[in-house]
């Protein structure tokens, strides 16, 4: 009977130098740059063929780190395609992913909204009545319950509106 042997060609080799293996963000997750996750210097590090280096497979790396074949896979792209040093930095995004509906003087008209009187019959706004008077009184285009409920929860007055409908 023949037992399975584990055979993986990887198109990205990590080599560390001395110096990227001491680095201390590379041995103390606790230490890495604000947005870099805990494994990503273990990753390198378990990873690293070189001389010093344990080079470990990586399903294994998956294994003994509890992460994931992509995250390794990425780790080791980035340090090959772009330097140690890149793998344990914030990548800052050039714009972000969805354009804030709400900026300073729109927060400022919802907040003020919010604590405004409630519509006649209601004891207090709840976050759908807000969602359609920021709409008719033109202060944004469009905006969900969710966001108005996000929107005053970052200001703090989360405590003025119900939630239910």
């Amino acid at each position: 009977m023949m037992v399975a042997k584990e055979i993986s060609v990887k198109r990205y080799v990590v080599r560390l130098s001395g110096e990227e293996r001491r680095a201390p963000r590379s041995v103390d997750p606790q230490r890495q740059e604000p947005g870099a996750t805990a494994g990503e210097g273990a990753i390198l590090l378990k990873a690293d063929i070189s001389r010093a280096g344990e080079g470990w497979s990586d399903s294994r790396i998956v294994k003994a780190l509890e992460t994931s074949l992509s995250m390794v896979y990425r780790g080791a792209q980035a340090a090959g395609e772009e330097g140690f040093e890149a793998v344990l930095s914030r990548k800052q995004r050039a714009a972000p992913a969805v354009a804030r509906i709400f900026d300073g003087e729109k927060e400022a008209r919802l907040i003020a909204l919010a604590c405004s009187k409630p519509p006649t019959g209601r004891a207090r706004w709840t976050l759908r009545l807000l969602e359609n008077k920021v709409v008719e009184l033109g202060i944004v285009d469009r905006a969900s319950d969710s966001t108005i409920g996000r929107t005053l929860k970052k200001t703090r007055s989360s405590r003025i509106v119900d939630s239910a409908g």
